[in-house]
């Protein structure tokens, strides 16, 4: 995403939200918190407020430019919206979040919702799994 996506979006290019979009990019994972984003651009040197973190968020998800998950922990996590969907895998030892697509799962969810007499508008499926390695890791 660069800053014609903020343009598009309807926004104002502004320092924040450009240093935001940046971080967002080119981190490693994909799902943040306001909390981490805000303490990721303090240690860049950047001189960003929190509210200001949660308020560009908040306009990036009303333009469309970031999806807001809640996960099991019940913290917001955003993550860029590149489009298409994915559904989550979440260790519960190690917090570690793996996307996910798989077509037989998505076939059995609209045949589930058809059978009920539904159509599938929208779903977001989230896995809670624990890792197999006895030392995994991910752990901090």
């Amino acid at each position: 995403m660069t800053q014609q996506d903020i343009k598009r979006a309807g926004l104002k290019v502004t320092i924040p939200r450009v240093k935001i979009l940046e971080m967002m990019e080119r981190e490693d994972s994909r799902h943040m918190t306001a909390e981490h984003i805000h303490h990721k651009l303090i240690t860049e040197g950047e001189e960003v407020g929190l509210a200001t973190v949660y308020r560009v968020l908040t306009q990036f998800e009303t333009a469309g430019l970031v999806v807001r998950r809640y996960f099991k922990q019940g913290q917001a996590c955003y993550e860029l919206n590149r489009g298409g969907h994915h559904d989550h895998m979440i260790c519960i030892k190690c917090g570690r979040i793996v996307e996910f697509l798989d077509e037989t799962i998505e076939e059995r969810q609209e045949a589930i919702a058809t059978k009920h007499g539904f159509k599938l508008s929208d779903h977001s499926l989230v896995m809670y799994v624990d890792c197999l390695s006895d030392n995994c890791q991910h752990l901090d």
